[in-house]
């Protein structure tokens, strides 16, 4: 399943190879972010020229589509998923975890599960959404667009078989960066409670599901869906630590590791977790994907990771380079390549920042997407290449040297 296969000699940072029904994942991969089994502004055909080994697709907000698409004599465990994206490659569902605190406090309080440096700690009263989002023990009841609905821990991994994905998620809360001692305590009881019925029903599905069936096997490999376990516990280390003991001691096949955790307090999270995880079990960051973060993260041991940065930010007009990034539609009269010596299919395509600027502010729609898809095709070759060039340093046990000369010419907000 995952083997390492090189361990760099002055960092946590390592080589592996993890191996789904649907392809071999060298590690450390960047996961790109496809919500809703679709990378927006992308072909079907695009998605493996940009270098993409695998993609994350969104469990709540393909909840409605999967039951109404699920076809229960399928024997293809891949079918919605990859049917969708038309293209065959590992992927991974959440559990819709996320939706739980995105949809409810981090909606009604405006703040997302990292903490910015203008967010301030316990200045306001804090507000839990409870016309959206009630959690109980048992899992959470969604009201929104005029349903109410139910996910627990049971039916996430029912949503996950059925939509096929090689790696789901158990079911957890993701609480706020801003929430105390006491609420990530009780929050953190309830993930682990989750965690164990998530287990519990994953192996009592593949167990009785007829051979051939979605629940007991994935594609034709015959190899199983793996579930990881998610570690959380907020801003508090004992908490981070009690939950990343407790996760690893239970037989998922590999860890994720949620957010919540205040500006620059990544690394130390993850200096608390990482030596109480098992070596040998692959370990997800979910939702951090910044160029920094990507370069620490690594340095601490993680080997997975998924953001919308990459197509997000291209559909919004901001091109990474090696040297920093900048904003498209600031560009005029440049009829250079977005990046000199780039070999993702938009540069070599030769469209130029004049050409994609124009495209941007073009009045017609289509244009407009013409634009938005050779950004994305840039940015997403941009963000896998880079961890294609980790890889390569982790190899030659130089990735403390790249890292220091990559970040040397990255300041945080430079325009080139």
């Amino acid at each position: 399943m995952f083997k390492i296969v090189k361990k760099d000699k002055k960092t946590k940072a390592r080589l592996g190879v993890l191996s789904t029904p649907h392809g071999k994942i060298e590690t450390p991969a960047y996961v790109i972010v496809a919500t809703h089994a679709e990378i927006k502004c992308l072909k079907p055909s695009d998605i493996k020229k940009t270098r993409t080994q695998i993609v994350i697709c969104n469990t709540y907000h393909l909840w409605d589509d999967v039951l109404k698409a699920n076809n229960p004599k399928s024997n293809n465990m891949g079918s919605f998923v990859l049917n969708r994206l038309k293209t065959e490659l590992p992927t991974m569902t959440d559990s819709g975890g996320f939706q739980v605190f995105s949809l409810g406090f981090g909606q009604k309080n405006h703040i997302g599960k990292i903490l910015n440096s203008a967010d301030k700690l316990h200045e306001a009263p804090l507000v839990r959404r409870k016309k959206n989002v009630k959690i109980t023990d048992k899992g959470v009841y969604f009201s929104l667009d005029g349903k109410r609905r139910f996910l627990g821990p049971a039916l996430s991994v029912k949503l996950q078989e059925k939509l096929g994905a090689d790696i789901i998620f158990a079911f957890d809360e993701c609480t706020s960066p801003l929430d105390g001692f006491d609420y990530n305590k009780k929050a953190l009881e309830r993930t682990h409670k989750w965690a164990e019925i998530s287990l519990k029903h994953k192996i009592k599905n593949e167990k009785h599901a007829p051979y051939g069936s979605r629940a007991s096997r994935s594609g034709s490999s015959g190899k199983r869906q793996l579930l990881f376990g998610i570690v959380q516990g907020g801003r508090f280390k004992s908490l981070r630590v009690k939950s990343a003991k407790f996760i690893a001691s239970l037989p998922f096949d590999g860890i994720g590791i949620g957010g919540s955790f205040g500006r620059n307090e990544m690394v130390k999270t993850l200096e608390w977790i990482v030596p109480h995880l098992p070596e040998e079990k692959p370990r997800h960051l979910l939702g951090i994907g910044k160029i920094k973060d990507v370069f620490n993260a690594i340095e601490n041991g993680v080997d997975f990771f998924d953001c919308v940065i990459p197509t997000r930010e291209a559909r919004h007009g901001r091109i990474y380079t090696k040297n920093g990034y900048f904003d498209i539609s600031k560009i005029q009269n440049n009829n250079i390549r977005l990046e000199k010596g780039c070999k993702c299919p938009a540069c070599q395509s030769g469209i130029t920042r004049t050409r994609l600027h124009e495209l941007f502010k073009s009045a017609q729609p289509i244009r407009q997407a013409q634009g938005k898809r050779y950004a994305t095709l840039h940015n997403v070759w941009f963000f896998n290449n880079l961890l294609e060039q980790i890889r390569k340093s982790i190899r030659k046990d130089e990735f403390s040297t790249f890292k220091k000369n990559f970040l040397k010419n990255w300041p945080i907000a430079k325009q080139v």
